[in-house]
Order: structure tokens, then sequence, then C-alpha cells
């Protein structure tokens, strides 16, 4: 299984750590899985998550892959190679980050870091049925992770448990204290479109975790997908439109690119427009309630044969989008179904509560396994 692009041994006799190739390791290139960046310079310093993560002892033992330079959400790649899902043969691995998921699910590593523009930490944590967090945007340092520039992308962890995933955040970022897990909190459920067999199992645990719930819904859900979209082609475009000249873009991420190089400076105005509506209704929501929570993904991971068109398959982002648009903590946690296929439970919490939104999640769990 085409994981591990590069193998490292860096660091003290700590946990285990891979991180997504777009994270900069000193001494190593950063080529974010493309053959458009073959020749791409070796990194002068780390990132500053790696730098955080040596100096805490911890092992770095590999670069991993991903959907090429981080613009797809399948994890499909034909130049590494696609990551195989381990826990789930046959289907995707998700993406972008599919190899920081695969490490995980695959027992490679004790934490993996990967990087979340619209959903590239919880689509491939829910596809392998692993725990992935997307941080406060601007918690976690970016510097030295690419693209340099972004109103969207996070640095966030994958693990295969809460606690891990809670002791990454503490390597991660110097300014996180985890939080005493409450014994009560307040879950609004989000109202949104997905499968049955879904909603069934995200019901159910739910129900099961014996918290207080709410109904929420937003006006602006849908509109925020589509803004995200919007700011996510102009911004990737910005950061990798002039790799088109190499010719060495894969066909899929290639024709995407040039569409996205179509952005208009008015469609990414009236984006921001939403953003700013958006925001203030997922804020409001969390003055009512200490979490919101709603499926990860709307349907089951596709399997790989079924996943070719990049572009068709957006729609399994569709709610996991928008909160990279608001900015807002989100996590997935992984849960199963009676067709034994993959189902993430997506909990979102307020600005800056990244600490209350992992230990209400650690509530909710304490309550549905006893």
């Amino acid at each position: 299984m085409t994981i591990i692009v590069e193998t490292l041994d860096l660091g003290g006799t700590g946990l285990r750590v891979v991180v997504k190739d777009t994270i900069d390791v000193a001494g190593t290139a950063t080529r974010a899985s493309s053959k458009s960046l073959e020749q791409a310079p070796l990194a002068a310093q780390h990132a500053d998550v790696v730098a955080n993560l040596l100096a805490a002892g911890a092992r770095l033992t590999a670069k991993v892959s991903l959907h090429e330079l981080a613009f797809g959400t399948t994890g499909i790649n034909h130049y590494t190679g696609t990551a195989m899902n381990p826990k789930y043969p046959g289907r995707i691995p998700g993406g972008s980050s599919s190899g920081s998921a695969a490490a995980i699910a695959a027992g490679l590593a004790d934490f993996s870091l990967g990087t979340d523009t619209g959903g590239s930490v919880r689509i491939p944590a829910c596809c392998c049925g692993v725990f992935g967090f997307k941080p406060t945007f601007g918690r976690v340092s970016r510097k030295g992770v690419m693209p340099s520039r972004t109103s969207l992308d996070c640095v966030g962890p994958f693990a295969a448990s809460l606690p891990m995933l809670v002791r990454a955040m503490t390597l991660i970022d110097p300014t996180f204290v985890p939080a005493q897990v409450p014994r009560e909190a307040r879950v609004g459920v989000l109202r949104v479109t997905a499968e049955a067999a879904i909603q069934k199992v995200v019901h159910g645990a739910l129900t099961a975790s014996g918290l207080s719930l709410g109904n929420v819904e937003f006006k602006h859900f849908g509109a925020a997908y589509d803004a995200g979209m919007v700011v996510i082609n102009r911004e990737t475009f910005d950061a990798c439109g002039h790799l088109l000249a190499t010719g060495n873009v894969g066909a899929d991420i290639a024709g995407r690119l040039a569409a996205a190089g179509q952005t208009t400076d008015t469609a990414l105005a009236e984006a921001e427009q939403v953003r700013r509506r958006f925001t203030e209704e997922v804020d409001l929501a969390l003055t009512r309630f200490d979490v919101l929570a709603l499926p990860t993904m709307p349907d089951f991971p596709l399997r790989i044969e079924d996943a070719g068109d990049t572009r068709a398959v957006l729609g399994m982002t569709s709610l996991v989008r928008p909160f990279n648009l608001s900015g807002h903590p989100a996590l997935t946690i992984p849960l199963g179904s009676e067709a034994g296929l993959p189902v993430g439970l997506q909990l979102i919490g307020a600005k800056g509560a990244d600490e209350k939104l992992l230990a209400v999640a650690e509530r909710l769990l304490q309550n549905i396994h006893g």
C-alpha cells in the first residue's frame, strides 16, 4: 500500500509520528505527491509543528502520501499510487490527507499530521475509521506548510483514540491545555441531508450518549459549502497554478486547477459575504449549545473504481467544508454500521474552544461505552 513516500528517523524515543508531505521537514523536499514538484528543493528548516514535535521528544518516522497537491477528496493518486484503506479494503482512503489517515488505520504511527482545507483531515479519518481533528483556524502554526497563504487550511492530527488525539494537540500547539471532561453538555443536532443509514448511526450514538440534545438548522449552510469551494479554488490556483506550465500535473488535478483559475473577484467577494453570514449563524448557535453535531460524510466511502472523477465526487465534503469557511474547530469520531462500513460523527465547537470540544467528545464516548 502506497502510504510512505519518504522514510525518516528524526527525534527521540517518544511517540511515533508521520506527517503529510505538504509539511516541511528540514533536509527533505516537500512534493505534495505531485510529479510537478519532483525537483523541489530541500527544505531549509522544519515547519513549526515538526519543530514542536521534535522538541517534545517525538520520533518522526516518515512523510506520507496525499491526493496530488492536496486538491482532491478521494486520495486517488496516479503518480505516487493510492494509499490502501487498511480497515475497509477496496474503499477510497479519502483525501487529501489519505496517507496520514491510512497510516493510523494500519498502525504505522501513534498519531499523524495532515492538513484540512475543505475536509481533508475529517474525510480521510472518516473513510479509514479513525479520529481526525481540524483545530480552530489559526490556532496551530502553519509556518512551513504548503500552501503558505490560505484563509481556510489547518494542520490537524489523526489518531486511533481520542486521548492520543488530545496528546497530539499538546505537542503541536504549545497553548493547548486539555480541559476537564464535563459531567453534562448541550448538543445542537444540525439538520442536514445524508443517507438514512448514516443518519441512523449518528442518531443512535447521540441518543446513547445521554447528553442534552436540541435541534439546529442553518439558513446559510448550503451557501457556505458553495462559497468554500470558491475560496479554495482561488487560493489553490494562486498557490499552484504556475505548476500547470510544467506539464506534469496529473490530468484530473490539471483540469480542476485550470477551472479554478477562472474564479472571478466578484465570486470571491460574494463568498466572503457568505463567510460572514454563516460564521455569525454558527457563533450564535454555539451560545446555546456546547457543541454542534452532524454526520461527517453524507454517505459511505465510495469504492475506488467508482471515484475516478474528482470533480464529480466533491459532494462527499458537503457536511465538512462549511466549517473551514467559518473557521470553527471540528472533530470526526469513528462509528461502525450494520453495513460494516465507516460512519463519522462530526462535532463542532466554538472558535478557540478546541479543548472544550475534545472534552465534550470524551464525555460523549464515555457515556456511550459505559
